[in-house]
C-alpha cells in the first residue's frame, strides 16, 4: 500500500528522543508503525534494555498493534503475547502491557528500555508516563507513539509543548489520502455538534465545554421549527425493548426509561421515561416495586413485551425487591439483571453519534424526563484534565444512567462505521 506524504515525512524525519503522531481517528498516523515498529527494534538487536510496547490494555494492544503486525510481516515473524506477557517480535522479546494503571507495568519498572511505542497515550496512567521517562535512559533510548486529542490541560498535552527533544505531527481526517470518501463524510456527521468533531475529525486538543448533546438543545429549542428525533406514532420493526432502572440516592430520584431497538439495529427509540423523587429523600422498597411493576405493564400494554431489565449493579437489595414485585404482579417472567456499567463516556459518545446520523428518536409525551435530562447534561468544566460529565444535582444524572444502561451491551451492534 502507498503512503501518504505526511506518512513519508515522519518515516524520514522522526529520529528524534520522542516521536509523536497526535490526530484525528483514521487519519493514518498510526498505520505508518507498523513499518517503524520493526526498524526500530532490528536497529537495537543485542543493545542492552528492554523493548515495550504500551497500550491502555492487553486487548487493544492485540487489536491495533500486534494484529495488524502479524497481517503485514506473517505469525513467523510477529507472534502471540504469552501468558507473561511478552511477544517474540523480528528476534526481539517484546514486553506487551497496558498503561491505564501503574500496577500493570510493575514487570518493567527499574528496567531500562531501549524502545518503546505507545498506542492511545492520552487515555494512559500519567504515573505510568512518568516512570518510562526515567526508563529510556539509554544514548540510543526513543519513543514512538501516537494518540487522540483530548483537552488542552492534559497532562501529555504539556509534554508535547515543552522543550524536550520531540518530533511531533499533527493529523486531520483529511490528510488521510486512502479513506473512502464516503466513509468520510459520514464520519463527519456522525460526531458533527459535538466536541469530537473537533477532535477526531480536525484533530485539535479542544475542551469539552458546555452542553453534552447540542443537537437535541437545538431540536428542543423554542426556536427549532423542526424537531427529527420526536415520534408521534408507535416505531415500526421493533426488535427488542429494554428497561434500565437506576437507584437514587440522597438528593436524587429513582429512574425508569424504557428503549427499543428497531430490527437490524438501526435506530434506538425511548419510548417512556419516569423519575420518582420522595420529600424525605427515600422511597419505601414496596412503593418502589409497585412504581416499576406499573412502568412495566404501561410498556407492555402500548408495545407487546420486555426483553430485559438491567439496573443499577450497586443496589443489590432493591434488584431483589423488584424481582419480587415482579413476580406478585404477575411479571415473574422478566429477565431482571445487572447493568454492565461500562465507561460514561463510551456511553455519551454512542449518544451523540446516534443523534448526529438521526438514528435516535423518542416518543412525544412519554419521555420528559429523559429528554429533560439529556438537554440540561454538561460537561464538568472544572475538570481540565479528563472529560467529566457533572454530576452536582443540577441536571438528572439518574435517568442518563437508566437510559444507557439499556443500550450498553449493544454500543458495537449500531455502529456502522468502525
Amino acid at each position: 500500500m502507498p503512503f501518504s506524504i505526511k506518512q513519508h515525512e515522519f518515516f524520514e524525519n522522526a529520529n528524534h528522543r520522542w516521536n509523536i503522531k497526535s490526530g484525528a481517528t483514521r487519519s493514518g498516523k498510526t498505520y505508518m508503525d507498523y513499518y517503524v515498529i520493526p526498524k526500530r527494534i532490528r536497529r537495537r538487536i543485542g543493545e542492552p534494555g528492554l523493548a515495550v510496547i504500551l497500550g491502555v490494555s492487553k486487548g487493544t494492544l492485540q487489536r491495533n498493534i500486534i494484529t495488524p503486525l502479524q497481517e503485514i510481516w506473517g505469525s513467523r515473524l510477529v507472534g502471540d503475547i504469552n501468558s507473561e506477557n511478552i511477544c517474540k517480535m523480528f528476534g526481539e522479546d517484546v514486553y506487551c502491557l497496558g498503561a491505564e494503571k501503574i500496577s500493570q507495568v510493575s514487570k518493567i519498572r527499574g528496567s531500562s528500555i531501549k524502545y518503546c511505542y505507545g498506542d492511545e497515550i492520552t487515555d494512559w496512567s500519567k504515573e505510568v508516563f512518568d516512570m518510562l521517562k526515567s526508563r529510556l535512559d539509554r544514548p540510543y533510548s526513543c519513543f514512538d507513539g501516537a494518540c487522540n486529542p483530548g483537552p488542552p490541560q492534559h497532562w501529555f498535552k504539556k509534554f508535547i509543548d515543552s522543550d524536550v527533544d520531540i518530533y511531533c505531527q499533527k493529523y486531520s481526517i483529511f490528510d488521510n489520502p486512502f479513506n473512502d470518501p464516503k466513509f468520510v463524510e459520514e464520519l463527519c456527521k456522525e460526531y458533527k455538534g459535538s466536541v469530537l468533531y473537533d477532535r477526531y475529525i480536525r484533530g485539535l486538543w479542544v475542551a469539552a465545554e458546555g452542553s453534552i448533546y447540542r443537537l437535541m438543545c437545538d431540536a428542543v429549542s423554542s426556536e427549532s421549527r423542526h424537531n427529527p428525533y420526536e415520534l408521534t406514532e408507535k416505531p415500526k420493526n421493533i426488535m427488542e425493548i429494554n428497561i434500565g432502572v437506576d437507584f437514587g440516592g440522597t438528593g436524587s430520584g429513582h429512574a425508569f426509561v424504557a428503549t427499543a431497538y428497531t430490527r437490524g439495529y438501526q435506530n434506538i427509540v425511548a419510548l417512556a421515561s419516569e423519575r420518582h423523587m420522595s420529600k424525605n429523600g427515600s422511597i419505601d422498597p414496596d412503593k418502589l416495586g409497585q412504581l416499576f411493576v406499573d412502568f412495566c405493564i404501561k410498556i407492555i400494554n402500548l408495545y407487546g413485551y420486555i426483553t430485559h431489565v438491567y439496573c443499577d449493579s450497586a443496589e443489590q437489595t432493591l434488584i431483589a425487591g423488584l424481582r419480587t414485585a415482579a413476580r406478585k404482579g404477575g411479571l415473574g417472567w422478566l429477565r431482571i439483571e445487572n447493568a454492565l456499567k461500562t465507561i460514561i463516556n463510551d456511553r455519551i459518545r454512542f449518544t451523540q453519534r446516534m443523534l448526529s446520523q438521526q438514528r435516535f428518536f423518542y416518543m412525544k409525551n412519554q419521555c420528559d424526563t429523559l429528554v429533560n435530562a439529556m438537554t440540561t447534561a454538561l460537561w464538568n468544566e472544572k475538570k481540565l484534565t479528563e472529560d467529566e460529565r457533572l454530576d452536582d444535582g443540577t441536571s438528572d444524572i439518574d435517568s442518563l444512567d437508566a437510559y444507557e444502561y439499556t443500550f450498553e451491551r449493544d454500543i458495537s451492534r449500531f455502529i456502522r462505521y468502525e
